[in-house]
């Protein structure tokens, strides 16, 4: 099904512009970190591939295509090596950063969800792995980083919500028999276009109903047992 939506020289080029934007922020955070260059190689495979690592092996597509094709392992190493030498001037263009990171997040969104069906899985399991294709290496970053993962974070912008957008948008294609190359643009692009009016508006998730305002901190402490 994906080679009658993308031509696989075309998926393939659109595959290794996402991971190289992905592996870019997981190299920075952790420049920010102040990790040595190993830590930022690490980051940078882990945000790039984790979530498509985690999609394969949940399908049974073994190997993962991150070790059959060695453009998929080496490109993060790249993004890796261009962040530990210029991360002042890559820091610079953050914006120009964020727009592509945006794009990723529509692509793998839709590509992530059209193979976990193309392996079996039902329509909601479908878009679940979408989801995680799309978000999944994020997550691993910020855990690895010993942070609190940014689509768990009220004071974000929105990011989890618009793969999930993409998404359902593929699978009710799916459903209605109605996925082809300008559907499946159509969810891509959606899915980046509520991302970046995220990021221009800062739209963010609701918080718990009713939540006390007088609570300022994110946890409360808990009193020592007499």
């Amino acid at each position: 099904m994906l080679t009658e939506l993308f031509t696989p020289s075309v998926q393939h080029a659109l595959d290794l512009v996402g991971i190289f934007v992905f592996a870019i922020s997981g190299a920075l955070l952790a420049v920010r970190k102040n990790f040595d260059v190993f830590g930022i190689a690490v980051l940078a495979e882990v945000t790039a591939l984790g979530g498509g690592l985690f999609r394969d092996v949940m399908i049974g597509a073994i190997p993962p295509a991150a070790f059959t094709d060695l453009g998929y392992f080496t490109m993060p190493l790249v993004a890796a090596a261009l962040v530990f030498f210029l991360h002042p001037h890559v820091e610079r263009i953050q914006a120009g950063v964020n727009v592509f990171d945006a794009a990723g997040l529509g692509l793998f969104c839709v590509t992530g969800t059209v193979k976990a069906y193309e392996y079996g899985l039902g329509l909601t399991a479908s878009a679940v792995l979408g989801l995680a294709t799309a978000v999944g290496g994020g997550v691993l970053r910020d855990v690895l980083a010993n942070e609190v993962p940014s689509l768990l974070r009220w004071d974000r912008d929105l990011y989890a919500v618009p793969a999930i957008v993409g998404a359902v948008m593929v699978v009710l294609c799916i459903r209605f028999d109605a996925l082809n190359a300008v559907t499946s643009g159509t969810a891509v692009i959606a899915a980046f276009t509520l991302r970046l009016l995220a990021m221009r508006f800062h739209w963010r998730a609701p918080r718990a109903y009713n939540r006390r305002s007088a609570m300022t901190e994110e946890t409360e402490e808990i009193p020592a047992a007499t």
